[in-house]
């Protein structure tokens, strides 16, 4: 038998019985209390930060932990909860910078007028009753009556539809809605007439974040919009990690979940009932969608990165779990490559790239971003590992958008005085990522920082110290904080944004080197996804996310793919439409450009090693005094 301990969670009190050996990550997960882990227990993101009262009941302190934990922490007995094994029952305490809290999660996004043509239909009809001088079958009366008043013809009727179709003819005195889909099958037979309660759900399963969308097919209107963070975090930060895990069904199982969750508080809110809801609509990522499907994902991350099936999908909801009506449908949209999904359909989608005269290039900034190129006439994409620096992870205060967390950061270049704002007016607790991008521009502007991303001397500035060997600049002392200490950006941090920041312009740079244009040709550059909704744009230019392009031309558009989720919800057109889109993108694989090493480098400059090709970011670099004197040399 193995030996059982108690772990009990505090402020919370929730205690659970676990295998002595198992984790306290572990342990926290079987006891559903709040705790942050973004790297699904690989010891890398810091997050899951836990207080031991008895050390001696846990395992020894890690390598990995005496180097993310401050002296300070490990005095006061933090431990990573990830690290750390059980060998007895324990107390442990979760602070308040390791919860996820509410998340502020961007679930709007630019509206694109579509043609209104839901694949579901209802038709009420009245039936004359069977007699002995008419005595065809129930339903052959009843697609006489649908052929006659509707000109639907040649439709078929699921089993599951027709087995209890005789009681439900009668028990309704003849008078039925037929919800059929497509107009080739009959999903469904309800009581009386019911045509103006036709409802469907959209979905955009991000890495991080799910965004659910209730709409009237009628209408074509949004009735309702939830998020919530994705329940697969967990297990992974990223893509990568996910396909990794042992159990690929127990993460469908969880997305699946986190899905129905949104689905049952959207429809409580505007008191419509799940059997409903019809149809489905779905967008991700190519591993969150081969994932949802229940697809082993395996092949996606591994050379040449093929997905298993490219195409749009349908499947019953009874088949993946979904709790809309059981006979509804869900629809996957289509996928272009391993790894540029469905999402990016759906941007091209909700921007319309597809069917314009100007050049465009869209982000769709998350742990993975894709970078999208092109018009009319032609498209490229790829998909860059920016990582999770700007949702907080691998950033020493780093935290998702949730109340308290520091989103707006000004420094005066002269005094060199810090301002900033928090979510909800809230104590800070930590910083998030639209804050994330305004400092290292806003260091560099004020001098602190050189176009290397190094932290400059500044002896007379008390913000700016070095602490453990490590440089570090205070955004907000600790009397200001409620994270119980100065909240800073430290050196290591400035490198993992300018990591993250670099892979995003390399994406950029490789597809405008493929299709031979520069800055100048881009007419739009559209900035999509929930982190992109609250960044600076100009401070995003002044660290080279993205080239240089007119600040005029860049258009800020939420959640596009949620926006294109919608849109396939409510029109055939857009359905096929996302099928042209998904055959036409070229894929661009950033490994095989023999320069995307020095390219990646260049770009870790900020803006970039090249200062020519930022012209307006060098001229404000030199009204202030802080155009370096010698530009780093150029790979």
């Amino acid at each position: 038998m193995p030996l059982i301990s108690i772990v009990v969670f505090q402020p919370e009190g929730k205690r659970v019985k676990i295998e002595v050996g198992s984790n306290l990550l572990e342990s926290a997960k079987l006891a559903g209390v709040d705790l942050t882990s973004v790297c699904g227990g690989k010891g890398t993101c810091g997050k899951c930060k836990v207080v031991v009262e008895k050390m001696e009941s846990v395992s020894p302190i890690t390598k990995i932990e005496e180097e993310i934990l401050t002296s300070g922490e490990i005095s006061k007995g933090y431990r990573l909860a990830c690290r750390t094994q059980i060998n007895n029952s324990l107390i442990v305490r979760i602070p308040e910078e390791s919860r996820t809290g509410k998340q502020r999660l961007q679930v709007e996004g630019i509206e694109t007028p579509v043609k209104l043509e839901p694949f579901i239909r209802k038709y009420f009809i009245k039936l004359s009753k069977p007699t002995l001088q008419d005595p065809r079958s129930d339903f052959d009366r009843l697609m006489e009556e649908l052929r006659k008043h509707y000109g639907v013809r040649d439709v078929g009727i699921e089993y599951e539809v027709v087995k209890p179709l005789a009681s439900a003819l009668r028990d309704a005195d003849w008078e039925i809605t037929v919800i059929v889909w497509d107009d080739k099958e009959i999903v469904n037979i309800e009581s009386g007439d019911t045509t103006k309660r036709c409802f469907g759900y959209a979905v955009d399963i991000g890495t991080t974040k799910l965004a659910g969308y209730l709409l009237n097919l009628d209408t074509g209107k949004v009735m309702a919009v939830g998020s919530l963070m994705n329940p697969q975090i967990p297990y992974g930060e990223d893509v990568i990690a996910r396909i990794a895990y042992k159990d690929h069904k127990e993460l469908q199982h969880v997305v699946v979940e986190g899905i129905n969750q949104i689905l049952k508080d959207l429809c409580d809110k505007v008191g419509v009932g799940f059997g409903e809801v019809y149809e489905m609509t779905a967008v991700g990522n190519t591993a969150m969608h081969h994932l949802f499907l229940n697809i082993n994902p395996k092949y996606v991350a591994l050379s040449p990165y093929t997905p298993v099936i490219r195409e749009g999908t349908d499947v019953k909801a009874s088949e993946v779990g979904v709790e809309i009506n059981p006979h509804g449908n869900v629809h996957a949209l289509p996928v272009i490559a391993g790894y540029v999904g469905a999402d990016s359909v759906a941007d091209i989608l909700a921007t319309e790239i597809y069917k314009r005269d100007e050049l465009c290039l869209a982000l769709d900034i998350g742990t993975n971003t894709e970078v999208v190129l092109g018009n009319k006439d032609w498209m490229l994409a790829c998909s860059c590992a920016s990582g999770p620096a700007f949702e907080g992870a691998h950033i020493k205060h780093g935290m998702r958008a949730a109340s308290g967390a520091i989103e707006k950061v000004t420094i005066d270049p002269k005094s060199l005085e810090v301002k900033y704002k928090t979510i909800d007016d809230a104590k800070p607790c930590g910083i998030c990522g639209s804050a994330i991008v305004d400092i290292p521009a806003e260091l560099l502007k004020a001098g602190i920082v050189d176009v290397n991303g190094t932290m400059n001397a500044c002896p007379n500035l008390p913000r700016l110290r070095e602490k453990e060997g490590v440089k570090e600049f205070v955004i907000a002392w600790k009397e200001e904080t409620s994270a119980g200490g100065d909240i800073v950006i430290t050196q290591k941090d400035l490198r993992e944004i300018q990591l993250a920041k670099a892979a995003m312009h390399t994406g950029a740079a490789t597809l405008m080197k493929e299709a031979e244009v520069t800055e100048k040709d881009i007419d739009l550059v559209f900035i999509a996804g929930a982190f992109g909704s609250y960044i600076d744009p100009g401070n995003a230019r002044i660290i080279g996310m993205y080239p240089e392009v007119q600040l005029k031309k860049v258009k800020v558009v939420g959640n596009a793919a949620g926006t294109g989720a919608r849109m396939a919800l409510v029109s055939k057109t857009a359905r096929e439409t996302a099928e042209e889109i998904s055959k036409k993108v070229k894929y661009v694989e950033l490994a095989n450009d023999p320069n995307f090493q020095n390219e990646l480098m260049n770009s870790s400059f900020m803006p970039y090693a090249d200062l020519s090709k930022y012209p307006e970011t060098s001229k404000l670099l030199k009204k202030l005094g802080h155009y370096p004197k010698k530009s780093p040399p150029i790979m």
